[in-house]
C-alpha cells in the first residue's frame, strides 16, 4: 500500500511511518517536523515567520505536488495540516482528494470539535476547556475558542470531517467528542511508540531521591496545568528536603529532550488529560512513571484490566501534591510501576502493532 502521512504531532506520523514500512508499505511523511521538535520527515513543509514565510511554503507545496499524489491512503494530522490559513488548507485538501484514494483525518489535538464539544455538550468531567459545568477562562482557552468557533477553521474542520473516509482518534478524549457525531466513520487507534531496549534494565532497588522530570511550554503553561503541577512538585521538595530532585526543561528539540529525560524516575504530564499522550507514552516506554491522566476510561477503551501504571491525578493542586508526596514516601512502588509502564507500552502502543491497526482501519473504512 502507498501511504502519505501529512502533518506532524509529537512524532505520531514519523513513528507510524516506521511501523508501516516495517510491514512492507511505501510511506511518505510530509510535515514541518512539529516546529522546534524537528521530527523526521521525507518532505519538509516548515514555514518561516511572516508573510514571506507563507509565500515560500506555498511555493514548496506547489513544487512538491507531484510527490503528494497517487497514494492509496492520505492521512491528515489535523484539519489544519499545513501552516497556512484555513482557506488554503481547504484548496489543498480538495486537490489531495482528487488525486489520491482514501483520505483519513486525525483527531489528535486542537480542532473545532475538541473545542466545541467541551464547551457545549461537555462529554468529559474536565478538559482543556471545562471543569465540570464551568468553562475555563485562561488566556489560551479563550484564544482557542475564538480561533475555532464561528471561523474559517470551523468550516474547514466540518467540511473535512463530513467528506473524509474516516476519522482516527488517538486518545479517549478525542473519541468521546467525535464518536457521537460521526458514529459510522470514527474509530480509536492508540498512538504508536517504539519500545526501548534499555527499558529491560529497570533498577529494582529502592532509591532516593526521586528524580522527577517536567517538560514545559511557557506559552501554554496555564492551559496545560503545568503551573499547578510544578508548584505542587516544588512544595513537596520543600516539605521533604533531599528526597526529590526536580528537572525542568522548556522548548527543546526531541532528541535533546529525550536525553534530559533519560535519568528520570517519574514525569509530570498534562493536568487536564484523561490519558497519557505522546510525551508521557515516550517516557513510559523508557520505564519512567507517569503522573497525570490515567482515568478509568483510558484503560477501558484499550481493554486493559490488569496494568494500571499511571498515577492518576485530578485537576487540582492538592491531588498532584498528594500523588507526588506518596511516591516520595513510598519509593518501593517505583520499580513495579516502571515495569508496568514498559509492559503497558508493549501491549497497547508498540508501533508495529499500532501500524497493523491503522492498516485495518484503512481497509475497513471508506
Amino acid at each position: 500500500m502507498k501511504i502519505l502521512l501529512l502533518g506532524e504531532y509529537s512524532n505520531v506520523h514519523a513513528t507510524l511511518a516506521e511501523g508501516l514500512r516495517t510491514l512492507g508499505h511505501q510511506v511518505t511523511v510530509a510535515s514541518n517536523g512539529d516546529f522546534w521538535k524537528n521530527y523526521p520527515r521525507d518532505i519538509n513543509l516548515d514555514r518561516k515567520p511572516g508573510k514571506i514565510g507563507g509565500i515560500r511554503l506555498i511555493k514548496d507545496i506547489f513544487i512538491n505536488l507531484p510527490r503528494l499524489k497517487g497514494y492509496d491512503v492520505v492521512q491528515l494530522i489535523n484539519p489544519l495540516f499545513v501552516e497556512l490559513k484555513a482557506e488554503r488548507n481547504y484548496k489543498l485538501y480538495r486537490w489531495l482528494r482528487k488525486h489520491n484514494g482514501k483520505v483519513f483525518m486525525g483527531a489528535f489535538g486542537m480542532d473545532y470539535y475538541w473545542v466545541h464539544e467541551n464547551i457545549t455538550r461537555k462529554p468529559l468531567r474536565y478538559s482543556d476547556f471545562n471543569i465540570g459545568n464551568s468553562l475555563r477562562e485562561n488566556t489560551d482557552a479563550i484564544k482557542e475558542r475564538k480561533d475555532w468557533i464561528g471561523t474559517a477553521k470551523e468550516k474547514l474542520n466540518k467540511y473535512i470531517a463530513n467528506d473524509c473516509d474516516g476519522i482516527i482518534c488517538g486518545l479517549y478524549e478525542y473519541w468521546a467528542c467525535y464518536q457521537p457525531l460521526f458514529p459510522t466513520k470514527t474509530c480509536f487507534v492508540p498512538f504508536p511508540i517504539k519500545p526501548k531496549e534499555e527499558a529491560e534494565q529497570i533498577n529494582a532497588t529502592t532509591l532516593q531521591p526521586l528524580n522527577l522530570f517536567v517538560g514545559i511550554s511557557k506559552a501554554r503553561n496555564v492551559y496545560k496545568g503545568t503551573d499547578i503541577m510544578l508548584a505542587a512538585a516544588k512544595a513537596v521538595s520543600e516539605k521533604h528536603p533531599g528526597k526529590l530532585n526536580l528537572t525542568v526543561v522548556d522548548g527543546l528539540p526531541f532528541n535533546q529532550y529525550v536525553r534530559m529525560m533519560h535519568k528520570a524516575d517519574a514525569i509530570l504530564d498534562q493536568l487536564y488529560s484523561y490519558t497519557p499522550a505522546m510525551n508521557a507514552l515516550e517516557a513510559m516506554s523508557r520505564g519512567i512513571v507517569c503522573i497525570g491522566g490515567g482515568e478509568p476510561e483510558n484503560y477501558e477503551i484499550i481493554g486493559e484490566k490488569e496494568l494500571q501504571p499511571i498515577i492518576n491525578v485530578e485537576p487540582t493542586y492538592e491531588s498532584v501534591f498528594d500523588a507526588i508526596e506518596q511516591l516520595v514516601l513510598k519509593p518501593e512502588r517505583i520499580a513495579m510501576l516502571k515495569r508496568q509502564s514498559v509492559e503497558y507500552i508493549r501491549r497497547h502502543h508498540d508501533y508495529i502493532k499500532v501500524a497493523k491497526q491503522y492498516l485495518s482501519v484503512y481497509q475497513q473504512y471508506g
